[in-house]
């Protein structure tokens, strides 16, 4: 619990965490060969890290086509398991490429990150059959550990994310002469039409705006 500690709190992005997180996991827990963390956040894509020697065809199936252990996990917000996903019946689409991957038994644990995403954490192991007690155990413990530190990480993203775009707002309202309602309208629909992010296009907006300060005075 120490080192998923350490290893989130310190990263610098929620991206950065769940990489980590994935990371640790796969190489810690025995008999797993991948370990892959999922969020859904409202309105918005998957967001998905993984870590481990194989799994990667049977993931990139399970999240485009929108069926598998994790993403039912995520949905149900319940514990879903598999012994062997290359002959479970509940996901024929993923059967050839889970054997092809050597993929066997699967545990997915659901995330709930503080009303700003729901996921899971899927530990795949490389030969079907049941999975122990201890590794359901300690994979739990390590999800519910992870769901706090991942909400206090989202918060932080999201302060940053409001100071920029706030700077940025007052950057449009005196370049344009704008309300703070028009300002916010046009940020978004720069947004939208540069197909980034409103952080970055805040964080572009301010630091232009103060270099074109820092060249005036």
């Amino acid at each position: 619990m120490h080192e998923v500690t350490a290893r989130l709190l310190t990263a610098d992005t929620l991206q950065q965490a769940l990489d980590r997180l994935a990371s640790l996991i796969a190489g810690a827990l025995p008999g797993a060969t991948r370990c892959a963390v999922a969020l859904i956040s409202e309105g918005g894509p998957v967001t998905v890290a993984a870590a481990g020697s194989a799994g990667e065809t049977s993931d990139r199936l399970q999240y485009a086509g929108g069926s598998g252990p994790g993403l039912e996990a995520a949905r149900t917000r319940s514990l879903v398991t598999t012994d062997d996903l290359g002959t479970d019946e509940r996901w024929p689409e993923l059967a050839a490429a889970a054997r092809g991957d050597g993929i066997g038994a699967v545990a997915a644990i659901p995330l709930d990150v503080r009303r700003a995403a729901v996921g899971a954490l899927s530990i795949c192991l490389g030969r079907p059959g049941a999975i122990g007690p201890d590794l359901l155990l300690t994979a739990m413990a390590v999800a519910g550990q992870a769901e706090v530190l991942l909400g206090e990480l989202h918060r932080r993203e999201a302060l940053t994310e409001g100071a920029a775009v706030d700077r940025a707002v007052g950057v449009i309202i005196a370049q344009r002469g704008c309300g703070v309602q028009e300002a916010h309208r046009i940020l978004r629909d720069s947004a939208q039409r540069l197909g980034l992010d409103q952080l970055a296009v805040a964080e572009r907006l301010v630091a232009a705006a103060t270099r074109d300060r820092d060249a005036g005075s």
